[in-house]
């Protein structure tokens, strides 16, 4: 049951932050948003760390993981914002939220059982976020770049999610958490800092936070899921394109379509299944 409520509660998360950043992301620049992202979260993660002091055993594999935990987040987010701001965010979405497919499967190839009805559960709550956050062909932005950069964007993404599912499950929870944050100041937001490049309007510094401390909490709510389970909390975080699809209809006055609408009744039901099952 951890994994599952671990799992909605990161896709929450990063439903608004990938909202937020969309927006900054527009009025900013991506590697701007980023930067900033990336230093909200660190203010937040790096006393916590701190405070925790250095784990006994951490050695070799164990910074492995955390090097592709950060390494994998902060070059996703860097493609996902680009692929916002030249596109479409009906069209990134779905693609990036395949990330919780790839974590799933590497979890599953290294070894984490898995029942045959979860598996099958899981598969239909995958098709369902991609329906749920499916809109029709579009002219309009750069399609072809902004697709191909969202693909990049899953991969990274889904090495990320399964090295921070191995990082905590070896490592205090708050060592998740440090990663991105680490890695993104130092190759993203001290290098415009240096070059006098790192400014934000004010229009998009409220975005900027909200996105930031959402990322963080979404890490920390998958990092304890992933404990109990990867391939269940994976999966479920990645219903974030399915909720910033129905906080767009909502916010923004978006119409959903009956495909999308088809999407979202088959994640519900799925997950309540699930939930069950994992209770």
């Amino acid at each position: 049951m951890i994994a599952v409520l671990g799992g909605l509660g990161a896709a929450v998360c990063w439903a608004t932050a990938a909202l937020s950043a969309a927006r900054a992301s527009r009025l900013a620049g991506a590697r701007s948003v980023l930067a900033w992202v990336m230093l909200v979260g660190f203010v937040v993660a790096a006393p916590l760390t701190a405070a925790s002091g250095v784990p006994p055993g951490l050695g070799g594999r164990q910074l492995f993981w955390l090097a592709v935990s950060g390494g994998g987040n902060v070059a996703g987010l860097l493609c996902s914002y680009e692929a916002m701001r030249i596109g479409r965010v009906s069209l990134v979405a779905p693609i990036t939220s395949t990330e919780g497919a790839i974590a799933a499967v590497l979890a599953v190839t290294t070894g984490e059982a898995l029942g045959g009805p979860s598996a099958a559960l899981l598969t239909a709550i995958a098709v369902g976020v991609v329906l749920a956050s499916s809109s029709p062909p579009s002219t309009t932005g750069q399609p072809a770049r902004s697709t191909a950069l969202a693909v990049c964007a899953a991969l990274m993404f889904g090495a990320s999610l399964f090295a921070t599912a191995r990082v905590s499950r070896e490592l205090p929870l708050v060592w998740a958490l440090i990663p991105a944050r680490l890695v993104g100041v130092a190759v993203v937001t001290t290098p415009l800092l240096v070059r006098g490049r790192l400014r934000i309007t004010r229009t998009a510094a409220p975005f900027v936070v909200v996105s930031g401390l959402a990322e963080l909490g979404g890490f920390t709510s998958y990092a304890e899921g992933a404990r109990h389970g990867i391939a269940v909390s994976a999966v479920l975080a990645s219903q974030f394109a399915a909720l910033a699809a129905v906080a767009a209809y909502f916010l923004f006055r978006e119409r959903l379509r009956p495909v999308q609408l088809a999407g979202i009744c088959t994640i519900a039901v799925c997950v309540g299944v699930l939930s069950a099952l994992r209770a």
